[in-house]
């Protein structure tokens, strides 16, 4: 696969708690460089990255995460802010035990909330997959389709598992027609994004396909070098 598809699907990602804004301005440069589809950074440097990117890159965040358990309120909060900072994309987190209760309708009503504060921006649903039975995957296909979100994606990657090239199989069949599907967690390789996008994956949220092509580049500079 060509790699620029593979750039171009990604969400350039840095959410380290320890990250600093030396290191984000570093994942902006490479995600304008290598025209990534964005780049994923904490919000508190939202306002800060919109400003220096320069509309060059798209700028995502996340809110209610990685845990998902704040209150729908909190969670329209943090979308409602992070988009008036200059967000693009906001990835939010489910409230996973409303999952496993089967609170179908109280996670539709939340996401459509979060989905109202994006305004016209892209949302995508974290589910958080490794943390849920087969059943509750389909039924949730269906419900952020519903709400009215973009994208539903698998991880936060701080959980006890990311994306499998299964769950994604499983999207593609079950998701209704619009809805976008994101695979984070656990891609580090190019062969694993090739076949993320080849299985139905719209987007890869990762740190590692970027750094892998950057590395690549320096080799090929250094073969050259003799």
């Amino acid at each position: 696969m060509d790699r620029n598809k593979i750039l171009n699907a990604v969400d350039h990602t840095l959410l380290k708690p320890e990250s600093t804004w030396a290191q984000i301005q570093a994942i902006i440069d490479d995600g304008v460089k290598y025209q990534t589809a964005s780049v994923c950074i904490p919000a508190s440097f939202v306002r800060q990255a919109a400003e220096y990117a320069k509309g060059q890159v798209k700028i995502c965040t996340v809110i209610g995460f990685p845990c998902g358990y704040s209150t729908t309120a909190v969670k329209c909060f943090e979308a409602a802010d992070a988009v008036a900072n200059g967000a693009d994309e906001i990835d939010m987190v489910i409230n996973i035990g409303w999952a496993k209760e089967r609170k179908w309708d109280a996670l539709e009503q939340e996401i459509a909330a979060v989905k109202k504060a994006c305004g016209e921006k892209i949302l995508k649903v974290i589910i958080e997959t490794c943390l849920l039975t087969e059943e509750e995957k389909v039924a949730l296909c269906s419900i952020v389709g519903k709400a009215g979100a973009d994208y539903i994606k698998t991880s936060t990657g701080f959980s006890i598992g990311g994306a499998t090239r299964e769950d994604i199989a499983l999207f593609a069949k079950n998701v209704p027609q619009g809805l976008k599907i994101k695979a984070a967690g656990g891609i580090r390789s190019l062969q694993d994004a090739e076949d993320f996008i080849n299985l139905g994956a719209d987007r890869l949220g990762t740190s590692a396909i970027v750094k892998i092509i950057k590395e690549g580049e320096e080799n090929e500079l250094s073969d050259t070098a003799y």
